[in-house]
């Protein structure tokens, strides 16, 4: 018998190695690939759903700041009317107009005038009611030839009319009466008494 090489013996055993861990390589890889789809389907998926709810959360958060500097502002115009009226003027709304651009919020959340520094909001406004008088109620109600309600009602002569009394089928005294009270009223109105 011939001898025979140790190499040849291990030579078929490695190539049955080799193949047996080749197979379970591609078996493997195989696997992989087919799970692999799954992955990333799932992957982007979830990445869908976080990009969604990124922007709803982008999207509240402008939502919260919108309604905050509506709050901020409505709080601003509240404050700033009601001062107008303790300090007494009349036409709340056009002194308002006049002044709003005039008052800010300060970072400590006081309201002050824009460009002086430290001047409240009630100084401000207290300077600008003196330097505009027109704003406020006239002292005296009327003027040359203007005449008190208690001569009106003298002159017109008739107790007023009741609108509940006025119906259909008055007696034709009564639809007098009532149609001279509003003429009478209509002629005033146009005169501007």
């Amino acid at each position: 018998m011939s001898e025979q090489n140790p190499m040849e013996n291990n030579a078929p055993a490695t190539d049955i190695r080799d193949i047996v861990k080749q197979a379970i390589q591609e078996y493997v890889q195989a696997e992989h690939r087919k799970t692999e789809p799954a992955y990333k389907t799932e992957l982007q998926e979830e990445r869908k759903r976080r990009e969604g709810l990124e922007a709803r959360l982008n999207q509240l958060v402008e939502e919260n700041r919108k309604a905050r500097a509506l709050a901020e502002e409505a709080d601003r115009s509240s404050q700033i009317r009601s001062e107008l009226q303790r300090l007494g003027i009349g036409k709340v709304d056009l002194a308002f107009r006049a002044v709003k651009d005039e008052i800010v919020r300060a970072e400590d959340g006081r309201l002050l005038a824009r460009g002086a520094e430290g001047r409240s909001m009630q100084e401000y406004l207290s300077q600008f009611v003196q330097e505009n008088p027109e704003l406020l109620p006239a002292r005296i109600a009327g003027g040359s030839g203007a005449q008190s309600p208690a001569r009106n009602a003298a002159h017109s002569g008739s107790a007023g009319i009741e609108i509940d009394k006025i119906k259909p089928g008055m007696n034709k005294e009564d639809l007098d009466r009532v149609r001279q009270e509003i003429s009478r009223l209509a002629s005033q109105a146009i005169r501007g008494v």
